[in-house]
């Protein structure tokens, strides 16, 4: 995307905080242990190949993605670092990833049976997936793995290099079922070791798992969430093990600055009425840029000041009520710093009830990423 602002909002990604994530990460682990940069949903919504480019850059040897698109992506900036993708990729797609050097994950023997079929220039590699508790995808017996561990064996099509697990409550207080995980995990992987001694790459470890127990974690973790200077949760920020700094802020600026008597009404519905006489500034983002109506009532930070969003949010426009009558081109901020105040991406999760993961991804390819270097 291009970086002309022909509006006056934008998001800015400070890749010095992506650096700095990775390496606080790199210390709390083994020298076993490597960093994979998981670049998913374009980086979550930072961009995925300055977000890439950074995380190699800063010691990062592989990059994870959801989607072949999303690989491919990568491969057309550039990037020769090897990257993994978490999804299915049918059968019939399996030629360009051959192409283009990129690992699959499997976990179904007919997907193997499939890819046979093929006439391929070499083999694809892939990473074997176990479901130890997260139920989405993956084999989950020790039946399951001794089968698609045979006929990768004897496939002409695929090279495995690699085995992983995704833990379900790695962030929550209680470990009771992340230690139930672990166990099965351990329990599959000695299956598997005895009945193959060929080397694979082992992974387990997301975010929280690493960051809590980077001693456990095998030869990749999966720095997601955290590498973006988001805690996965409010227990992995209170518990302190690592110094974060969040790379993602929102900004605008004021298009129209106008006073209102008392009891006139803004956007539609009428919802807000003015008590008394108010100054209410219009900023150009709305639910079309991913700022939703249900942070109606939320507050922005003007001149690093609190002022709240009145009226509905609008496709392209959100109101705020000033303090007083400020020139047009203040800047506001929606999440980030001003001043001595800040508004995290945690507390715009609040208010809409999710996690902070879905903010940054919520901020629509409308608004532009302006890169701020760093160290």
């Amino acid at each position: 995307m291009h970086n002309n602002l022909y509006r006056s909002t934008w998001a800015e990604v400070d890749l010095g905080a992506i650096g700095h994530n990775i390496k606080e990460m790199r210390n709390r682990l083994p020298d076993h242990c490597a960093v994979m940069a998981v670049v998913k949903a374009d980086a979550y919504g930072h961009g995925a190949v300055e977000v890439a480019e950074k995380a190699l850059d800063s010691g990062a040897k592989m990059l994870a993605v959801a989607l072949l698109e999303e690989a491919l992506i990568l491969r057309e900036a550039h990037m020769a670092a090897p990257i993994l993708v978490f999804g299915r990729v049918n059968p019939e797609d399996v030629p360009t990833a051959v192409e283009h050097d990129i690992t699959l994950t499997c976990f179904q023997t007919d997907w193997i049976r499939e890819v046979n079929r093929l006439s391929l220039p070499s083999p694809v590699k892939v990473h074997m997936k176990w479901d130890t508790g997260m139920g989405r995808v993956g084999l989950r017996t020790e039946n399951e793995l001794r089968e698609t561990t045979a006929w990768m064996a004897n496939s002409p099509t695929i090279q495995l290099t690699g085995v992983y697990t995704h833990f379900a409550t790695a962030d929550e207080a209680d470990l009771t079922y992340f230690d139930l995980q672990q166990h099965r995990f351990e329990d599959l992987l000695h299956t598997f070791e005895s009945i193959t001694h060929d080397p694979v790459a082992v992974h387990i470890g997301n975010s929280a798992a690493s960051i809590r127990f980077p001693e456990r974690m095998y030869n990749y973790m999966r720095f997601g969430i955290a590498m973006y200077g988001l805690y996965p949760s409010d227990v992995l920020k209170d518990e302190g093990m690592i110094n974060l700094q969040p790379a993602f802020s929102l900004h605008s600026r004021l298009i129209h600055v106008k006073k209102v008597d008392q009891g006139e009404s803004i956007s539609y519905g009428a919802t807000y009425t003015t008590r008394e006489q108010e100054y209410i500034g219009t900023i150009p983002i709305g639910y079309a840029d991913g700022w939703i109506r249900k942070l109606q009532g939320m507050d922005v930070l003007v001149d690093g000041k609190r002022m709240p969003i009145v009226g509905r949010i609008t496709m392209d426009q959100t109101m705020i009520r000033l303090d007083k009558e400020y020139p047009v081109g203040t800047m506001v901020t929606l999440i980030g710093r001003q001043g001595t105040d800040q508004i995290e991406a945690d507390e715009i999760a609040a208010k809409l009830e999710t996690i902070n993961y879905e903010i940054p991804c919520m901020i629509s390819d409308r608004v532009p990423r302006l890169y701020k270097q760093g160290s």
